[in-house]
C-alpha cells in the first residue's frame, strides 16, 4: 500500500477507496464514469466518488500543485473554470514502482467538450456559438489578469445557455496570473494561439468527416479575434463627448448591462473648460442578469438563461399587474406559478437531460413555435407535455451520459484512433420540425 499524500479542498474520506496504486489507464470499469471527453496531453479519467463525479489527470507533482493553486485563484476571481478538488502525491504500485501524481477536479455538470457535439456533424452556427462563448471567456480571463497560453476548444467545457453556450476553462497548466494585468502583447499572443488552435481543431473535424458542409475553419477561427476585440473595446475603451450629452454615460452603462456586464468603477474626466467629458470603465464584472435573477428568485443559472428568465418574469409582471407590489413579491409569484410547475412536470427519469433553467427556456421556445404553427394560443401545460414527448425524450443526459472512456493523448490535436463519440444535440435540429 503506497503512502499517499493528499491535499484536498474538502474532507472526502472516500478518496482513499479509489485504486491509486494503479495507473489511470488500468483502472477497473466499476470506478470509471464514462463521460464525454476532450483531448488532453495527459491521461485523464472520470471517476465516481460518492454521489458525484471527479476528473483525474496524471501529471508531475509540481504541475499538479501549480494548476490546483491557479484554479483556486481563478474561482476567487469569479472566473468560469472547473473546481479543484485534490492533489494526490506518493502513488506507487503494489511492486513499489512510482506513479505520477494526480490533479483531481469536480466534473462540471451538464457540460460538454466541443467534440461531443458531433451528432449530425458540427454545423456552422454551432461552431460559431462555441467560438463566441470562448471569446467571452478569454475576455473575462484577460480582465482578471490571466494569461492562458493554450487557448483552444479542447481546453474548454461548454454548457448550454438559452440558445448560446457558456464556456469554462478546464486546463490552467500553462496559465499565469498577473496582479498588474496583461500587456497588449500578452493579450495578442493569447489571441493568436486561440486563432491557430481553433483553426487546427476545426480542420481536424472537417478532415474526419465530423463537420457539416459549410464549416469554414479559417473564417470561424478568425471570428474569435473579431469578437474578442469588439467586446474588449466595449468593456475597456474610453469615450469622449460634449458635456451636454451626459446621457451617454447611462447609455454606455446600459450597453454593458445588455452584454451581461456591470460597471464596478468608471473614470469620468472633464477638460479644463468643462465642455467635454471622457469616460472609461475601470472595473467591470460579468453576470449582470444572473445576479439580478439570483437576488429576486434564488435561481443560480448562466447569464443568457438568466436574461431569458428575467424577460419571462417581466412579462408575468405585465400580465399580472399589482400596483405597489415589490419586485421580489412578484418574482416569488412567478417562481411558484410559472417556473416551478414546468420543472416539476418533467418526469424524474428525464431530469438529468438538461438543467432546469435550460428546460424552462426550451419549453418557452417550443410553445412559441407551436403557436406559430398552429395559429392559436397554446397553454403552457400543453406545451410542456409536447416538449417532453417530442423533444426531451430524444435527448441523451448531459448531466452524465455514457460515452467512450478517456484515453491518453500525446498530441494536443490528435484524433484518438477508434474513438466514436455518440451524442444527440438539439442545436442541430430545427425546432419547427418538432411541433
Amino acid at each position: 500500500m503506497s503512502s499517499l499524500d493528499i491535499t484536498a479542498a474538502t474532507v472526502e474520506p472516500a478518496l482513499l477507496d479509489l485504486p491509486w496504486h494503479l495507473p489511470l489507464e488500468d483502472w477497473p470499469t466499476e470506478n470509471i464514469a464514462a463521460l464525454p471527453k476532450g483531448l488532453s496531453r495527459h491521461t485523464v479519467r472520470f471517476a465516481h466518488l460518492n454521489n458525484h463525479v471527479i476528473a483525474i489527470k496524471e501529471t508531475l507533482p509540481e504541475l499538479a500543485k501549480r494548476e490546483y493553486d491557479m484554479l483556486k485563484q481563478l474561482l476567487k476571481l469569479d472566473v468560469p473554470c472547473v473546481e479543484p478538488f485534490a492533489i494526490i502525491n506518493g502513488r506507487t504500485t503494489d511492486d513499489g514502482e512510482e506513479l505520477l501524481s494526480v490533479l483531481v477536479t469536480r466534473h462540471l455538470k451538464f457540460s460538454l467538450p466541443y467534440r461531443a457535439m458531433w451528432s449530425q456533424g458540427l454545423r456552422p452556427d454551432t461552431a460559431t456559438r462555441l467560438v463566441d462563448a470562448l471569446a467571452v471567456l478569454l475576455v473575462r480571463l484577460h480582465i482578471a489578469g490571466f494569461f492562458w497560453g493554450d487557448v483552444s476548444l479542447s481546453n474548454t467545457l461548454f454548457r448550454r445557455d438559452a440558445g448560446a453556450f457558456a464556456a469554462y476553462l478546464v486546463d490552467a497548466e500553462t496559465g499565469h496570473l498577473y496582479d498588474s494585468g496583461l500587456s497588449n502583447g500578452q493579450r495578442e499572443n493569447d489571441l493568436e494561439i486561440a486563432r491557430i488552435n481553433i483553426a487546427g481543431e476545426l480542420m481536424d473535424l472537417i478532415a474526419s468527416g465530423n463537420a457539416a458542409p459549410g464549416v469554414d475553419a479559417v473564417a470561424t477561427s478568425e471570428r474569435i479575434v473579431a469578437k474578442y476585440r469588439e467586446l474588449w473595446v466595449e468593456l475597456t475603451g474610453s469615450e469622449t463627448f460634449e458635456a451636454a450629452d451626459r446621457w451617454k454615460i447611462n447609455r454606455r452603462v446600459d450597453r454593458l448591462n445588455e452584454l451581461g456586464f456591470d460597471i464596478e468603477e468608471m473614470a469620468i474626466k472633464t477638460d479644463s473648460n468643462g465642455t467635454t467629458v471622457r469616460i472609461q470603465p475601470k472595473v467591470v464584472d460579468a453576470g449582470h442578469h444572473a445576479r439580478r435573477l439570483i437576488r429576486l428568485t434564488g435561481l443560480d443559472v448562466e447569464e443568457n438563461q438568466a436574461r431569458r428568465l428575467l424577460n419571462d418574469l417581466d412579462q408575468y409582471r405585465i400580465e399580472h399587474p399589482r400596483p405597489g407590489a415589490d419586485e421580489e413579491v412578484l418574482a416569488h409569484e412567478w417562481l411558484s406559478n410559472s417556473f416551478e410547475p414546468v420543472v416539476t412536470a418533467i418526469p424524474k427519469h428525464l431530469l438529468g437531460r438538461l438543467e432546469p433553467a435550460e428546460i424552462y427556456h426550451q419549453v418557452l421556445e417550443h410553445r412559441w413555435y407551436m403557436m406559430e404553427n398552429q395559429k392559436r394560443d397554446v397553454p403552457t401545460a400543453e406545451a410542456v407535455q409536447s416538449y417532453i414527448e417530442n423533444v426531451l425524450v430524444n435527448r441523451r443526459e448531459e448531466e452524465a451520459y455514457l460515452n467512450p472512456m478517456t484515453e491518453a493523448i500525446t498530441l494536443p490535436n490528435a484524433v484518438p484512433s477508434g474513438t466514436i463519440v455518440v451524442a444527440e444535440d438539439d442545436d442541430e435540429i430545427d425546432w419547427r420540425d418538432l411541433v
